[in-house]
This record gives structure tokens, C-alpha cells and sequence, in this order.
């Protein structure tokens, strides 16, 4: 996962910062190593996660901007669901599936109608979702994309999220975007439920637009 931050941190800043990422994902990476420990060691990765929080704020000298971007690293990392890894997934690929996921308000539709409809309606609810907020301190010049990927499992809940390269401000609100989103009906394939695997590419600026795509591999 890239990190981006402002240019005139100062240089105690961002060493202490740097440190503090690097503190933070490793924790999050011993805790995901162990499955079975995930639920008894959440709270207490979250609580390390909120005093390395405290111990940059205390240096003081932050912008609005990189005490944000403190924030949404914090928001990323203290979630299993925001850093996975697909190489070994068995979900089939939204392309493939038989029959996609049924967003609400898409039932009793034909399988071609089902696609679009699931298209349509996970796009919707990302726009009406987006807090533009977040744009306004990036200073864009143009548009800019970002892929993202998601699993939506047999059980039609959303999990398993991936965010490619981007400001850490916005891979933190794409997440927690995501995570707002409805149950579904599971996708069917073979006479059965089966999980998926989803990817969007998100593009923001002053506006945010949202294409579900079609991946033809899984990402790594």
C-alpha cells in the first residue's frame, strides 16, 4: 500500500510518521497471520493503533492535511477487510459468474438484466456515498482513477477490499464507502452460492464516476 503526504512535513514529522505506518501495518500483519487470533487480538491492535495515533499528534507541527492523513491511515489498517490479498482466493470472478449478486430492487429480472442492474445500483450508491469533502485539499489538476476490489462472499455480504495505489485520504473513504454496502443475494454459479470477486474503478476530481469492471485475472 503507497502512502502520499505532504511535501513540507517537516523532516522529525515524517520520520515519526514513516515509523508509525510501518509500526502500524506489521502489527496488522502479525495479527493476520493466525486467523483464529484475529477476533482476541482486535482490540488490542486497535488500542496500539490509537496511542501511535496519540504520540504523532503530541509532536505537534501537523497540517490539517497530515493529521488527515493520520486519520485515515488509522481507519485503513484497525479493519481486517481493507488490505486483501486474492492470490490463493477461491471467489470466481465477476465475469464469470453465472448469475452476479441481486442488489436490492433487482429481483425477478432476466440474468443479463440482473448484471446491469448490479452495475448500475453499486455505482449509484458509491457516487451518493463519496464525501467530495475529501477532494478539496488534494488540489487536482484533472481527474484521477483508482482500482479497487472487493469479495462479495456466499453469504451476500461485502468483505475481503483492496484498494490500488492512491492518496491515503481517499483509499480510506473508498473504504469506508464500501463498507456501508447493502447485503445482497449471493451470486449463483453452478446450481449453487458462491463468492465473488468484484472490481470497480473509482475516478474523482471535483465530480466521483464509478465503472464496474471486469478483471481478467485476479489482481495481485
Amino acid at each position: 500500500m503507497k502512502y502520499k503526504f505532504n511535501q513540507n512535513t517537516k523532516f522529525g514529522i515524517q520520520n515519526l510518521m514513516a515509523f508509525s505506518i510501518i509500526f502500524i501495518v506489521s502489527l496488522c500483519a502479525s495479527c493476520k497471520e493466525d486467523t483464529s487470533s484475529i477476533k482476541n487480538t482486535e482490540s488490542d491492535l486497535i488500542m496500539k493503533i490509537n496511542a501511535v495515533q496519540e504520540q504523532v499528534m503530541a509532536q505537534g507541527n501537523l497540517t490539517k492535511e497530515e493529521e488527515q492523513a493520520m486519520l485515515s491511515i488509522c481507519s485503513i489498517v484497525s479493519h481486517d477487510d481493507g488490505l486483501a490479498t486474492y492470490t490463493t482466493d477461491k471467489s470466481v470472478i465477476l465475469k464469470d459468474v453465472e448469475i452476479t449478486p441481486v442488489y436490492n430492487g433487482c429481483e425477478d429480472l432476466s440474468i443479463e438484466e440482473t448484471r446491469e442492474c448490479f452495475n448500475n445500483k453499486v455505482s449509484t450508491f458509491i457516487k451518493r456515498e463519496f464525501n467530495l469533502n475529501v477532494f478539496k485539499d488534494l488540489n487536482l489538476s484533472e481527474p484521477k482513477k483508482v482500482e479497487t476490489f472487493f469479495i462479495i462472499n456466499e453469504n451476500g455480504n461485502l468483505t475481503g477490499m483492496k484498494v490500488r495505489d492512491s492518496e491515503v485520504t481517499v483509499q480510506a473513504e473508498i473504504l469506508r464507502v464500501l463498507r456501508k454496502m447493502p447485503v445482497m443475494k449471493p451470486a449463483r454459479h453452478n446450481g449453487g452460492s458462491v463468492s465473488v470477486l468484484c472490481s470497480i474503478i473509482v475516478t474523482y476530481g471535483n465530480e466521483v464516476e464509478v465503472d464496474v469492471v471486469y478483471i481478467p485475472e485476479r489482481p495481485d
